[in-house]
């Protein structure tokens, strides 16, 4: 076991908590771990994750080649959309994290998870951040995206209704799915990092699947530690970007008034996609 799962917890913290990846660093134990996360993840990708996602992926040339050089990385994203990677140690600040994203940078973890916690950790490490979420970055209209969230979060930070936004990146840029013509299609960094998410989140009959809306979303209440018990699905990046780039002024005014939701509670007005059986969390449940 490795005396500490995050190496870079002391590293010397810029004013924007960035730090210096430092990518000779990392040991041939590491590098290799991330092959195999890498290979995991692409044998199961094809077929499930958004063909968005998956171009990104060629055009980034992300490769099971070892934990990647974020310099190296970053400049093949720039030349796309403008985005840098940089490194951080772990979560930072909500107030830094979208002052990042407003400025095209996206914050990824520098370390990478434990050999025992393989399959599931609690903080995002560099598998998480990098395989997930930055290849999509390199996808103007979702490039767009994650820079008017980032300015959005600002705002959402000086009215005190971050909770409602949070929801938004939860249920899309971590836990989103897409309607494609070939059927419902991953584009969240949560599920594409996970390979027992990848294939709960569109095959298993347990969750609901909802049309995405924008107000619905910001006010459902999510899970942390477990498959989520709904997914919203978008119909592409450019409604997404369509639907979410305005003034979220009037929508905050009308949340202050408006009950949260469960996350498995199903409203009069939600499209259904498939109406989840549930059997995944009575079968949790009645273990407990």
């Amino acid at each position: 076991m490795e005396k500490d799962k995050n190496r870079y917890a002391d590293a010397p913290r810029r004013a924007d908590w960035t730090i210096d990846q430092n990518w000779p660093s990392y040991s041939a134990a590491e590098h290799d771990r991330w092959n195999r996360l890498y290979a995991r993840q692409a044998r199961l990708l094809p077929g499930r994750a958004c063909d968005e996602f998956l171009a990104a992926m060629d055009a980034l040339a992300l490769s099971p080649g070892g934990v990647p050089d974020f310099e190296e990385l970053g400049a093949r994203l720039y030349a796309l959309t403008g985005w840098r990677v940089v490194a951080v140690a772990g979560l930072v600040p909500d107030d830094v994290f979208f002052e990042h994203l407003a400025n095209r940078r996206f914050p990824a973890g520098a370390f990478i998870r434990p050999e025992e916690e393989l399959d599931y950790l609690e903080e995002p490490d560099v598998f998480h951040d990098v395989f997930g979420h930055v290849p999509l970055l390199a996808n103007p209209v979702y490039a767009r995206f994650m820079q008017a969230y980032g300015e959005g979060g600002r705002r959402a930070l000086a009215r005190g209704q971050l909770a409602n936004l949070a929801r938004l990146y939860w249920y899309t840029v971590e836990f989103g799915l897409v309607a494609a013509p070939s059927g419902l299609r991953i584009f969240g960094a949560g599920i594409l990092s996970s390979p027992a998410e990848t294939v709960f989140s569109i095959e298993d009959m347990s969750p609901n699947r909802i049309a995405f809306d924008l107000e619905r979303v910001m006010r459902t209440n999510y899970v942390i530690d477990d498959f989520q018990q709904c997914y919203f699905v978008i119909d592409g990046f450019e409604r997404l970007l369509e639907a979410c780039y305005r003034d979220f002024g009037p929508i905050y005014e009308r949340l202050r008034s408006a009950a949260d939701l469960a996350p498995h509670e199903i409203t009069p007005g939600d499209t259904l996609i498939t109406r989840g059986d549930f059997h995944y969390f009575r079968g949790k449940a009645d273990a407990a």
